[in-house]
């Protein structure tokens, strides 16, 4: 069975088991208002403003696209045209 646990009950603690709850209890406490100034101070701070896009940024982000976008239709022509090439290999067979 169960012991029961009442006034008359004895727990045995060593001074070592004593002291490590003292030290986890102060480090806990520590780290709580630690925690706590961080939040305080993160509350203090400026809210960052949203990213604006220059117009160069943006003129020059577009311009890159579009040089992407030409770059590969070159390479469909390309490929539109070797393919022709070996279909007529292929026809000539």
């Amino acid at each position: 069975m169960a012991t029961e646990i009442g006034k008359d009950t004895k727990v045995k603690l060593s001074l070592e088991t004593i002291i490590s709850l003292g030290v986890v209890l102060v480090a806990g406490t520590g780290m709580w208002f630690t925690l706590q100034a961080d939040i305080a101070e993160a509350k203090e701070l400026p809210v960052a403003p949203d990213p604006e896009v220059t117009r160069m940024e943006f003129d020059m982000k577009d311009q890159m696209i579009r040089n992407t976008i030409m770059t590969t239709q070159e390479d469909v022509k390309e490929l539109k045209e070797s393919v022709r090439r070996i279909e007529d290999k292929l026809d000539r067979r």
